[in-house]
């Protein structure tokens, strides 16, 4: 047996005994993690140092440095994300129904865990949190593979929290951190099937494709993120010019930052001259089409085919000119990854058009796709954005970290 199957065999071992966890007792580690990352913040951040500076020393871009810090108010935010999980109702044992059968035999069906939850991710500390928080509550044991240059912070927090899962008397297997960064530590996961129920990759697009592909565990597809916003002719430009700017500039490397905007013909000169300055702040790269490239003039360069498709993460954005609403859902359903897509219109049959035709796990109409956020949509924080459809669509909260169980009792039925 490797050391990540002994690892996995025994985070199959605590997923047992944490499915039976009772709520009251899930809660009180989830507050005493809270309480624990706050007294021990400077044990982290000390860790999140030698991980920025080794990343620094590498020539990490700006951006993808961003997700990788950690800073007093951030780590308050991630405590605040353990607090609001351990305030969350707990799915566990809840019957969504039950019904007698003509025969006699009471038939209802109840949530369970999903038992060992793998993860593969990158440069996002607070994830490692999050992450295990919901497992946690879910009644779910996790094994965290993040990336290597973000194994000191990643370490740090594990080794807090199974601190207290001991002091609980939980498992401290109940959560556990891949410590070898090699690339073989991800084929061997994605093959563990005997240990690992569900493997879930967040990360770049390489990653996630290589993951689905590959692994002979069930994946949950996450994270991809070529988000568009349309700005259609009834628009308030104003109001589509800051929500671009907040899409785009507020964290350019996550996931629901906005990639392209799509701007119908009827408003694309005004809507531009409002917009861009507000990009300019930001230094924001323009990949334009012909039809804004002639509006832009030396603004903005050329886009090739590949940019339509490309999630920059970073501050350049593609700027797609077309002649319809229905034109903007079309070339969108063509090139979206199915994570967020906003719609910037005053015109309510237009936005329910766009609604009802865009094929994506978040819609919204006039407001920024930044929103797409398991904290922002009431879930508490979010193991990873969906972006398949089955079996979970959207932020990833606890009822998504659930199975459901059959249970029938009969008095002596027989078929």
């Amino acid at each position: 047996m490797t050391k990540l199957e002994a690892q996995c065999a025994a985070a199959k071992r605590a997923a047992y005994i944490l499915s039976t966890a009772e709520t009251s007792k899930k809660n009180m580690v989830l507050e005493t993690m809270a309480e624990t990352l706050t007294k021990q913040q400077e044990r982290w951040l000390m860790a999140n140092e030698n991980d920025l500076a080794a990343a620094k020393e590498c020539g990490m871009r700006s951006s993808l440095l961003d997700r990788l810090t950690l800073t007093p108010e951030r780590i308050a935010g991630v405590v605040d994300s353990l607090r609001q999980v351990a305030a969350l109702p707990d799915p566990i044992g809840e019957v969504d129904r039950m019904e007698t059968r003509p025969n006699g035999l009471i038939i209802g069906r109840r949530r369970v865990p999903l038992g060992v939850v793998a993860m593969v991710y990158e440069a996002r500390p607070n994830v490692t949190v999050d992450a295990a928080a919901l497992c946690l509550k879910s009644g779910n044991a996790c094994v965290l593979r993040g990336g290597s240059e973000a194994i000191n912070s990643n370490r740090a927090a594990v080794e807090i929290m199974r601190e207290v899962l001991v002091g609980a008397e939980l498992p401290e297997d109940s959560i556990s951190l891949v410590q070898d960064t090699d690339r073989e530590t991800v084929n061997e996961l994605m093959h563990l099937n005997q240990y690992i129920d569900v493997l879930i990759p967040r990360g770049g697009a390489g990653l996630i494709r290589a993951v689905t592909k590959n692994s002979s565990v069930p994946v949950i597809r996450t994270g991809e993120g070529v988000c568009h916003v349309y700005i259609d002719r009834e628009a308030d430009l104003d109001m589509g010019a800051a929500i671009l700017e907040n899409a785009k500039c507020s964290r350019p490397s996550v996931c629901n930052a906005a990639e392209c905007v799509v701007i119908h013909r009827e408003a694309a000169e005004e809507f531009l001259s409002k917009a861009v300055p507000l990009l300019d702040k930001h230094n924001v790269e323009l990949r334009c089409d012909s039809e804004a490239l002639a509006i832009l003039d030396c603004r903005g360069v050329p886009a090739y085919d590949s940019d339509w498709d490309t999630e920059y993460g970073d501050y350049t954005l593609a700027v797609k000119i077309v002649g319809s609403v229905q034109e903007a859902i079309e070339f969108i359903n063509a090139h979206s990854t199915g994570h967020s897509e906003s719609i910037i219109t005053n015109n309510h049959s237009t936005a329910k058009h766009f609604l009802d035709l865009v094929d994506a796990a978040a819609v919204y109409v006039n407001a920024s796709t930044r929103f797409t956020d398991g904290g922002e949509f009431g879930l508490g924080a979010e193991i990873g954005i969906s972006t398949q459809k089955m079996h979970a669509r959207g932020p990833l909260g606890l009822e998504e970290l659930t199975s459901s169980k059959y249970v029938v009792y009969g008095q002596g039925q027989v078929r």
